[in-house]
Order: structure tokens, then C-alpha cells, then sequence
């Protein structure tokens, strides 16, 4: 039995023997930390029932348990929160449980399985900034449901077609005279985010042209030449036109590369990739089955639409009056087809928030079909990411590619350690892999340490700061302990337990606590689709490490027993970090 169970039956007896009254849910919290204790019982629900002031239950409760409980050494009361301290055996006992423990904080399988989509990349420009928060996001929820037990697949549905595939596909022909990767040195998706950038500028100026000529600007928006150009080509693409089907296909094979090795890069990859080309006709029949159930109905102009008022939303068109689809017929085409293939309990899509309401309307479309899995599907939101300089855009190329990102990071993560002096003995090929590790360390923590649904400020200089709530300083201190490591197995310490009558400093106590919560940590990670549950603890469990040694002598202390005992500490702190790190897609340096 765990010591948070032990505490909670002791209060329960506690609480029936003095008040006679039931409490079957006994909540424990941290304690404060400008109080003494380490867990924190809230005695105030229980006022009215025992006819008591809270601080008295406390009282009551804290003296049968300093009495009677085989845990606990001492407690304070606070008005209503009765604080407890436990006995030095009692930390020696829940440490001894977390080390033999070999998947600490990793769950036994729950027999449910989850979908996660993420990433869904459009094959007319590269990934940008916005992109890496999803990829980042989407690749942390699946390791982190996978850890808490779930049988975990990861997807993504790549958008290979459409009318902004066109516009870059426009673009090339009539400018590119015959230019690819391999002749411009290039990447392929830079090159067809370069192609899209150019439709634009042309767009633009052929609208002003008609502007000038007198032509209402919406109007020419919707006429100008490259506008009806490019509806051509996608109808041409939809009619299997060989001259621009093969087109297509040569500039989304350059970008895929391009993707593949961004993937690689960030260290993102994915189970199954499903294709709008081969998905954007799915669904036709699931209006017909809809319409049969009156789910459906038809419109005047021969258009299918569905009422959404029960639910809190509008009237929603599913299929338009010519018969062709629109993005929620796809959708609910592409959701059948997971389902199929994978039948799982969870469909999770990461997604930016400007679609939610669009998930709304999806969601409640599949429960008026009926569908059993609707009820396990959900919106994984999250805001968009600004820079210091503002929004992106892509179409006008002032995006951050990912790419360029990530180059910057590498080259500010060199300039940074470099100049702490503390590799000057690293081959370049060690140094480089740190770089790298430091980079994306960065990057990775700064997008994840904000709550998803926040819209952020991606500020790289801050990111990178070695002393700052950043990935760097976590890599550091993990850096700093694996060094601790080496110096002890050079000297031949064992790493091991203390005997019964080891007296424990405060500070080792505060890590076996902070080491206890990693578990209950990553359920909270699961259950609240939330890596910046994770990112936090990473955090707080390096900078209690931190205290630790600042405070306590590893090496030093004249007792054979702490060294040992704090060598064990610090062995288990690191593991820790390396899997929270690891939940969150980083890689931790063995030194710095």
C-alpha cells in the first residue's frame, strides 16, 4: 500500500472514531511551501458535520494520527489544513519502493487504445513555428498516453490537395522554368513555399490591375486571372488530367522529402499517414445514410444540411447542390475510416484552436449518426504561436520555417555553451550533438511548457537561458547529476539505502517527495491532455534537486551512510528527469 493510502485510511479512522461521521473521500494535497509538512489535509468540509471548528478537527485529527498512525511524526494545524510530517523510516520506505520499482511512472497496459493526429501539413509550403508546437504537442500526448497505459497510434493526414496545392502548382509552371531541389539547392518544401509566395504577389497585383481598370475589389479577387487559373488546374487535377496530375505529383514528392527530413530532425514520426487525395470523397455515403435517417435534409437547391440548434449550434451544410463534398462530408468520411482501420476507444486530433468550432459540428454530427466512437473523440486545441516581431503569414512569406528555426536554435545553443567554457574538451562530433540536444531541448520545452490552449510568445533568447524555467536548465542539472554519477562509480561509492537509524536532512526528504509525485504527475499529464503538466514537474523536480545540493554535502560528509544514500538520490533524480525529459520528446546530454 502506498504511503498517500496509508495516510487516508489512518484519517478516516481518524474521523469515525472522534466524530462518528463518514468521510469516504479523503483528498491529500501538497503542502504549501511556506508551511511546515508535506501533505496537506482540508478540514473544513468536515465542520458542519461534526458540529466543530475546523481548526479543531484538525487538532483532533493530527493528535490520533501522531498516536495511532505507523506514518506519520508530527503535524501542524493552520486554520482549517492539518500539515503532516512523516517519519524519517517512513521516507526510507517509500524511497526504497520507487527504486525497486523499474517502470516507475510508467503504467502496466489499460486495455484501451487512443489515436492521436497530429501534424497535418499542407504540401504547398514547409512547416513552420506554428506547426512545431503541433507536432510537438501531438508527439508528447501519444508518449505520454502510451506511459499512463494506453495502446497508442499516431497518425497524420496530410493535405496533398485543394485550391492553395494549386496556386503553388500554378505558380511553378509559369515561373519556374523547370527549377527543382537538386538545381537551386533548394529544400523541396521551401521550393513549393516559395512558389506559393510568388502566386501570391502575382494574385495581388493582377487585383490591383482590375481595381484600376474600375472593378470592385471583391470582385476582382474573385476574377483575376491567376484566381481562375488555378480553379481550372483543380478541376483539371480532379478530372485526372495526366499533364497535371503528373505535376502535382512531382512537386509533392519534393516536398515530402522535405518533410521527412524535418521529421528526422525533431525526432517526430508516425504509424500511418492517410492522404486527403485519397480521402476527400469519403463521406458521400454517410449523407446518404444520414439522409435515410432524417439526420439529414435537403435543401431546395438540391444542397444537404443538418440542424445543429439542440446542441448549441447552427444549421451546417454537408454536401453542396452539384453533389461535391465540403470539408465536414471529408471529415466524416476520413473518421469512418480510422475507425476501420483501427477501432480504437480514442480518436485525439491536434489541431489549432480556429477549427473548434468546426469539431463541435463534427462531433455532434457523429452522435446524431449514431456512431458508438463519437464518444471518445476529442479536440486536443491549442493557440497559436506569436513571435516578438507578430503573426505569421504564409502566403506573404513572413513565416519562421521550421527549418530556419531550428538552424538558429542549433547555432545560439553553440554560441551560448561556448561561451561558459565547459566543453572545450568535447570532439566536435560530441559538441555538435549537444548543440543539437540543446536546441530542440529548448524549443521543445518552451512550446510545451504553456497550457495548449493558451496562445503564446515564442521567445527564442529565453528559451535558451541556462538559468531561466527553460529545457536547458533541466538538461543541465541532469548533466550535473551524471557527472555526480561518474565521479562516484570512480571511486568506487555504492549507491544504496541507509539503515533504520539514519537521521534525514529536510532536503532529501523534499526530493523523495517530489520524486513520489512523477506517477500520479503523468496520469494527470493523461487524463488532462496536457504535456505541460509534465514540463512543470521536469522543473520543480530540478530545482528541488538543486536545493538539495546546495544545501547538503554529497561527497564530503564525514558519514559513509548520507554519501551513499544521497549517490542513490541523485541516481534516481536523474533517471527521472531522462523519462519526464523523455515524455516531452527530449533528449538529455550525459555532460555539458
Amino acid at each position: 500500500m502506498s504511503i498517500e493510502a496509508i495516510l487516508k485510511q489512518d484519517i478516516q479512522k481518524a474521523i469515525q472514531q472522534h466524530f462518528d461521521i463518514s468521510a469516504e473521500d479523503i483528498i491529500l494535497q501538497p503542502t504549501k511551501k511556506e508551511f511546515e509538512g508535506f501533505y496537506t489535509f482540508v478540514t473544513f468540509p468536515l465542520a458542519k458535520s461534526a458540529r466543530k471548528a475546523p481548526a479543531e478537527i484538525g487538532q483532533i485529527i493530527g493528535n490520533y494520527l501522531k498516536d495511532n498512525s505507523l506514518v506519520v511524526d508530527d503535524f501542524n494545524v493552520v486554520q482549517g489544513f492539518l500539515n503532516i510530517n512523516l517519519k524519517d523510516s517512513t521516507w526510507l520506505n517509500l524511497f526504497d519502493q520507487i527504486i525497486s520499482d523499474t517502470a516507475f511512472g510508467t503504467f502496466s497496459a489499460n486495455g484501451q487504445s487512443v489515436m492521436v493526429e497530429f501534424s497535418s501539413p499542407n504540401t504547398n509550403k514547409p512547416l513552420h513555428l506554428g506547426h512545431l508546437r503541433n507536432n510537438f504537442l501531438g508527439d508528447s500526448l501519444s508518449k505520454i498516453l502510451e506511459a499512463s497505459g494506453y495502446d497508442v497510434v499516431k497518425t497524420c493526414l496530410v493535405n496533398d490537395r485543394g485550391i492553395h496545392i494549386c496556386k503553388s502548382m500554378l505558380a511553378y509552371r509559369e515561373l519556374g522554368n523547370g527549377e527543382t531541389p537538386e538545381s537551386s539547392g533548394i529544400k523541396g518544401d521551401h521550393l513549393a513555399g516559395k512558389y506559393y509566395v510568388k502566386f501570391d504577389i502575382e494574385y495581388k497585383s493582377q487585383i490591383r490591375e482590375l481595381v484600376a481598370q474600375g472593378m470592385p475589389e471583391d470582385e476582382a479577387a474573385k476574377k483575376a486571372p491567376w484566381m481562375l487559373e488555378a480553379q481550372q488546374l483543380l478541376l483539371s487535377w480532379e478530372n485526372g488530367d495526366p499533364e497535371t496530375v503528373a505535376l502535382w505529383q512531382k512537386m509533392n514528392s519534393w516536398v515530402y522529402e522535405g518533410f521527412s527530413e524535418t521529421y528526422n530532425k525533431i525526432g517526430v514520426g508516425f504509424d500511418k499517414t492517410y492522404y486527403e487525395s485519397n480521402t476527400y470523397l469519403l463521406g458521400k455515403d454517410i449523407i446518404e445514410e444520414g439522409i435515410e435517417k432524417n439526420v439529414f435534409y435537403r435543401k431546395s437547391d438540391n444542397s444537404v444540411w443538418i440542424d445543429l440548434a439542440e446542441e448549441g449550434l447552427d444549421e451546417k451544410l454537408v454536401l453542396r447542390g452539384d453533389g461535391t463534398s465540403v470539408y465536414i462530408t471529408q471529415d466524416l468520411g476520413t473518421t469512418e475510416l480510422k475507425n476501420n482501420d483501427y477501432h480504437n476507444n480514442r480518436y485525439l486530433w491536434v489541431v489549432g484552436n480556429e477549427q473548434d468550432y468546426h469539431f463541435k459540428v463534427l462531433f455532434a454530427i457523429l452522435k446524431r449518426l449514431g456512431r458508438q466512437y463519437a464518444e471518445g473523440c476529442y479536440h486536443i486545441s491549442y493557440g497559436m504561436v506569436d513571435l516578438p516581431s507578430g503573426k505569421m503569414k504564409s502566403r506573404e512569406g513572413t513565416v519562421v520555417d521550421a527549418d530556419d528555426l531550428i538552424s538558429q536554435m542549433i547555432q545560439t545553443a553553440s554560441d551560448r555553451t561556448q561561451e561558459l567554457g565547459k566543453i572545450d574538451d568535447f570532439e566536435s562530433k560530441e559538441a555538435n550533438q549537444l548543440y543539437n540536444q540543446l536546441a530542440l531541448g529548448a524549443l521543445k520545452y518552451f512550446l510545451l511548457k504553456v497550457d495548449p490552449k493558451k496562445r503564446m510568445l515564442f521567445n527564442p533568447e529565453e528559451s535558451i537561458d541556462f538559468q531561466g524555467h527553460t529545457g536547458p536548465f533541466i538538461q543541465y542539472t541532469y548533466a550535473r547529476i551524471r557527472s555526480i554519477m561518474r565521479k562516484a562509480e570512480q571511486s568506487g561509492i555504492e549507491s544504496k539505502l541507509p539503515s533504520s537509524k539514519y537521521e534525514m536532512h529536510k532536503a532529501e526528504k523534499e526530493l523523495i517527495f517530489m520524486l513520489s509525485q512523477y506517477p500520479a504527475r503523468v496520469l494527470s499529464a493523461a487524463n488532462d491532455f496536457a504535456p505541460s503538466v509534465i514540463s512543470l514537474y521536469a522543473f520543480e523536480l530540478a530545482k528541488v534537486y538543486n536545493q538539495f545540493y546546495a544545501e547538503v554535502s554529497i561527497f564530503s560528509d564525514p558519514d559513509p551512510e548520507a554519501v551513499q544514500f544521497r549517490v542513490a538520490l541523485s541516481k534516481v533524480v536523474s533517471e527521472t528527469i531522462r523519462k519526464a525529459l523523455g515524455l516531452l520528446g527530449i533528449e538529455v546530454p550525459e555532460r555539458m
